[in-house]
């Protein structure tokens, strides 16, 4: 679970302007894991993209990279 906060870190902090801001929390259930990311405030938009399509492209990258942990991963943006 480490790693999949680390990789939803460093994937945040590519595309803000403040990637010091950049936190995540993560909790694990029996079959799923939960990632909120907090940006700054200024950085929200550069995380959801045009109709939400960064949000979903980053959604699907760690669906992906969770597969191999055997759990559903869940990415929250948090406002």
């Amino acid at each position: 679970m480490q790693n999949l906060k680390q990789i939803l870190t460093d994937i945040a902090a590519a595309i803000v302007d403040h990637p010091d801001d950049v936190v995540v929390v993560a909790e694990e259930d029996e079959d799923e894991i939960t990632l909120t990311l907090s940006v700054h405030a200024d950085d929200m938009g550069m995380v959801i993209g045009r109709h939400g399509r960064i949000a979903k492209a980053i959604r699907s990258v760690m669906k992906a990279a969770g597969g191999a942990s055997g759990k559903k991963v869940n990415v929250e943006i948090k406002d």
